[in-house]
């Protein structure tokens, strides 16, 4: 159990630390977000749980196949919002539309011979 805890509190720290690197300096923030943090951090902790490489290669495999699904919502999210609708119906708006897309991507993949 404490294991979890450290796991949750090291991943938390980053997170908190880059909103608040983003709040004083948008740009920089936005370059730690667009780094593959969550990924990283997945494929250590599976590594560190695990010693199976071959799974961390799967992971990233599958991490690469659903990125291209999330990408519309950086997309629309600041157009939505420049379009005065507000961030909140922006970013709602942007979570069903990129959980659309995942669902899509989850009924195509298969049909096109890609395993997830």
């Amino acid at each position: 159990m404490l294991y979890l805890v450290i796991k949750a509190a090291v991943s938390g720290v980053i997170v908190a630390a880059v909103s608040e690197i983003a709040r004083r300096y948008p740009g920089w923030g936005g370059l730690l977000a667009s780094l593959p943090l969550t990924s990283l951090l997945a494929m250590m902790w599976l590594y560190r749980d695990s010693g199976d490489s071959e799974r961390v290669a799967e992971l990233s495999i599958g991490t690469l196949w659903f990125f291209a699904p999330s990408l519309p919502l950086f997309l629309v999210l600041p157009a939505l919002i420049r379009a005065d609708l507000g961030f909140w119906p922006s970013l709602a708006i942007c979570v069903v539309g990129t959980l659309v897309l995942y669902a899509a991507w989850f009924w195509a993949a298969p049909r096109l011979g890609i395993k997830l």
